[in-house]
């Protein structure tokens, strides 16, 4: 099984960080279910910009929470560089 953690871009070009199991299935919870994390339910569309897959939820976590350390610049360009 593999875990992602993953940057989306909202409606309002805000960046939101998370993790998951099944990142097709997340995004589709952020976009269209009540289940869906309440920042992203107020803004959306959105779009996923960049992800990252491990092999384990804790790397993934992990990762998720340096993401959120990262300045919206740092963050802008670590997407970019994957476009």
């Amino acid at each position: 099984m593999s875990y992602f953690a993953y940057i989306l871009e909202c409606a309002d070009k805000t960046l939101y960080v998370g993790s998951t199991d099944d990142l097709k299935k997340r995004l589709h919870a952020h976009n269209n279910l009540k289940s869906g994390a309440h920042y992203t339910k107020i803004r959306r569309p959105v779009v996923c910009k960049y992800s990252e897959t491990f092999a384990t939820l804790k790397e993934a976590q992990a990762r998720e929470r340096a993401l959120k350390k990262l300045t919206r610049k740092e963050k802008l360009e670590l997407v970019n560089k994957i476009l």
